[in-house]
């Protein structure tokens, strides 16, 4: 892969409860092939609510970065269960999307229907059962994901160019940006939802 092809890496942090209405704080890390960090981007979606899925679609929107070519999730379920829909989220972006997680799993069915009842249990376990399958890579410390867009070859490939460490650097450096973010914002440092800043001309490597 070309080293200056450019991922997006998108993953949450928040503190307090699940009572659907407190907010997580998203963060958005587009990183090169060559670990160079070149914009980032933040926003908001429910803590157990159902706005995981338009919330990443509108980062993205947002970001306004139409030379990114893929969109890495951490995981499919944002914020307590808010089940991002993979095939709806790549085709209202136009990208690739691989949702990657990092220990075997035997699923959420099980947590979804203990944590919720009614429409809030069955909409939400209808987004889980529509996802595709969940695989393990090839790498080692050992890998999962589910991707919409690529092949499982080629989904291996992305994934490798952009991992040197446990986690693929644009969900490492975003996760790292969605702790410190949220802590600024309720600590009342950083508005509730902040637009894309653009890093050109001071890109770091990570």
């Amino acid at each position: 892969m070309k080293p200056g092809r450019r991922a997006v890496g998108i993953a949450e942090s928040f503190r307090g409860t699940d009572d659907g209405t407190t907010e997580s704080t998203l963060a958005g890390a587009v990183v090169r092939a060559d670990r160079t960090v070149d914009d980032f981007v933040f926003g908001t979606c429910t803590v157990g609510g159902s706005d995981g899925t338009g919330a990443v679609a509108d980062l993205w929107e947002r970001l306004d970065r139409p030379d990114v070519q893929y969109v890495f999730l951490a995981g499919v379920a944002l914020a307590w269960y808010n089940v991002v829909d993979l095939q709806v989220l790549a085709d209202r972006i136009d990208r690739p999307v691989v949702a990657v997680s990092f220990e075997a799993s035997d699923g959420l069915e099980s947590a979804i229907e203990d944590a919720f009842d009614g429409d809030a249990r069955d909409d939400r376990l209808a987004t889980y059962r529509s996802l595709p399958p969940r695989r393990r890579l090839q790498a080692d410390p050992p890998l999962f994901a589910r991707s919409v867009g690529l092949g499982a070859d080629e989904t291996d490939r992305v994934v490798d160019a952009y991992t040197h460490e446990r986690r693929p650097d644009p969900l490492r450096v975003a996760k790292r940006l969605a702790g410190r973010a949220d802590d600024a914002r309720r600590g009342g440092r950083l508005p509730a939802e902040s637009g894309g800043v653009n890093t050109d001309g001071d890109d770091r490597r990570v």
